[in-house]
């Protein structure tokens, strides 16, 4: 049976600074409270306890875990949360030592009541358990893993959703990049029109273009606030924002108040090959400096590497194609969304158990894909192209310092947005039918190359640049 991933799957709206230790983390004591609501037991505990294991604990201060918990079993919801209010929610909790449940229950909660174990469980490095007392009785313990890009599984999930989703009669199922090749060739279809059609089995197609457009106006306002904020991120390493500084350089224009008007102001300015790396750099350096500091972004397919396909799109939007319109930005989505799905279905997405090249390599090839069909190539060169762009990620290790996602996390956004369109510009030139590599094959390698990687470079902090700079230095 074919496996379905939904593009609505792969690009979540979400807060930062990580889909696999904030997002994930979160989504999962939203579940176990939901559950203890579906079995009645909501009523009965006056006690909780969090255990948060592997990476999730190593680097979970950085990360931002321990606040995500706590909002989530407040259940506060990452898509909706005003982002000023999430300071709010975590200082009362800390100052009153006080969990704050939807319908008035209130239950203690100390620093203590949330542990940090190095220890890894077997089934992945992101686990987290919830467990829930009364007075010493224990009502309920979970354990959830936190997957990458906002997902989260139990071991012992039968994953009910899923078989009921997949007995659906999706007219083109995918688990390989040769199945979906040959269904373009069959059907003389792009990719973007074979992802519409399965999608079409869940979603109206006005559902379809509302949720896209939703996403596609999360990155744009993320760019857009990211480009417009000075300051240093949080989290003690004193980085500063450089959108703010190189926006400010590249634009003189500032009689606009939206970001539509944003675009057609960019769209204005005389640009030079040096100005497009500066553009390209400044759309995916936005992006991150919002994430680091828990904005809102979209997953793509990871908060880590949220900068890379929004910059790529923009790129094409204000560079490329001055009269694009929603119609571009769609199919772009949706064709990226798709060459997502085939690394989450065959190998990963999550630096915890691949490294950095299941994050900004992917994403990097999602938009290298997506970026090649907007410029007129085949279904063939997309995938070319998304090969091209991962393998010049394979072994991207990730080694953030003091576990924050900011160094060097946020320039590898720039990097692979970079990366992306110089492969989609060599895919326009290739035949398919001479490459040596196909999109299967790298995939695979890749998955290989994350099996074989030390746990210090897989999100651990243990490794890398991590360990070589001196904070005291920064």
């Amino acid at each position: 049976m074919s496996q379905f991933v939904s593009v609505f799957d792969m690009l979540k709206i979400g807060v930062g600074p990580s889909s696999s230790h904030t997002l994930g983390p979160w989504r999962a004591a939203q579940s176990w409270v939901g559950k203890l609501r579906e079995t009645g037991a909501f009523d009965t505990f006056d006690r909780v306890e969090v255990d948060l294991y592997g990476s999730l604990s190593l680097t979970g201060k950085g990360h931002a875990t321990d606040l995500a918990i706590l909002l989530g079993l407040c259940e506060a919801d990452p898509e909706t949360i005003p982002i000023e209010d999430i300071e709010i929610i975590v200082e009362r909790i800390n100052t009153q030592n006080e969990l704050f449940f939807k319908g008035g229950k209130v239950i203690p909660f100390v620093p203590n009541d949330l542990r940090f174990n190095r220890e890894f469980l077997p089934f992945h490095p992101n686990g987290v358990s919830f467990t829930a007392y009364r007075g010493e009785e224990l009502i309920s313990k979970e354990t959830y893993y936190s997957i990458g890009g906002g997902f989260i599984v139990q071991e012992d999930d039968n994953l009910e959703e899923d078989i009921e989703i997949n007995k659906k009669n999706f007219p083109y199922p995918i688990n390989r990049a040769m199945q979906l090749e040959e269904y373009c060739e069959r059907d003389n279809l792009l990719i973007s029109e074979v992802v519409f059609k399965n999608e079409l089995e869940l979603k109206t197609e006005k559902e379809i273009h509302d949720e896209l457009d939703r996403i596609w106006n999360t990155m744009l306002e993320c760019m857009y606030l990211g480009c417009h904020t000075e300051g240093k991120l949080p989290g003690g390493l004193n980085v500063k924002r450089r959108a703010y500084d190189t926006h400010k350089k590249l634009i003189q224009e500032i009689s606009y108040g939206t970001p539509s008007q944003w675009i057609n102001a960019i769209r204005s300015t005389e640009v030079k090959f040096r100005q497009i790396l500066k553009w390209v750099s400044c759309f995916a350096l936005s992006v991150n400096e919002v994430n680091a500091s828990l904005g809102r972004v979209v997953t793509a397919p990871t908060n880590g590497s949220a900068g890379v396909i929004p910059a790529v799109l923009m790129y094409y939007l204000v560079i490329e194609n001055h009269k694009a319109d929603l119609s571009h930005v769609r199919r772009f989505l949706l064709t990226a969304g798709e060459i997502g799905s085939l690394f989450k279905k065959n190998a990963t997405i999550s630096a915890a158990m691949g490294g950095c090249q299941a994050e900004i390599g992917v994403s990097s090839a999602m938009a290298a894909g997506a970026l090649t069909e907007l410029m007129g190539g085949t279904p063939s060169q997309s995938l070319v192209a998304a090969e091209i762009a991962m393998e010049h990620h394979l072994g991207l290790t990730c080694d953030p310092i003091a576990g924050l996602v900011q160094v060097p996390c946020i320039e590898r956004n720039s990097m692979g947005a970079i990366k992306a369109i110089h492969a989609a510009e060599i895919a326009l030139e290739t035949n398919p039918k001479e490459c040596l590599v196909h999109l299967d094959e790298v995939i695979d390698t890749m998955w290989e190359t994350a099996k074989d990687m030390n746990k210090n470079y897989k999100e651990t902090s243990e490794g890398g640049l991590a360990v070589t700079v001196r904070l005291a230095d920064c």
